[in-house]
């Protein structure tokens, strides 16, 4: 199995910035496309940003599109967000995700998800 940990969360105020990791175990951590999916509180997980296993194509939900960047180095087992200008709507619990079938956005179409980290943003 894969096994994926989150790091980095933490609290901000708006149009500042904060760096997620997420550590993946296993050595076939490179196949695996890579996601971040988000969760307010009320709210469905929604997705966020993805990556294809080989890095080549990103994706972002809309709303964050030119904030965040989403990326990976298969070296280290790490995928990455890098969150600016970041707004008090993206407060949430931040998950990273690994699935086998592509970057996509729906959360039931991955196979591993990490135990989430807080982002809060305040005002």
């Amino acid at each position: 199995q894969v096994q994926l940990v989150e790091s980095g969360g933490g609290l901000v105020q708006a149009g500042g910035s904060l760096r997620l990791s997420c550590a993946a175990s296993g050595r076939t951590f490179s196949t695996y496309a890579m996601g971040w999916f988000r969760q307010a509180p009320g709210k469905e997980r929604e997705f966020v940003a993805a990556m294809s296993w080989s890095g080549g194509n990103t994706y972002y939900k809309y709303s964050v599109k030119g904030r965040f960047t989403i990326s990976r180095d298969n070296a280290k087992n790490t995928v990455y967000l890098q969150m600016n200008s970041l707004k008090p709507e993206d407060t949430a619990v931040y998950y990273c995700a690994a699935g086998s079938r592509g970057p996509v956005a729906l959360p039931r179409l991955y196979d591993y998800w990490g135990q989430g980290t807080q982002v809060t943003v305040s005002s």
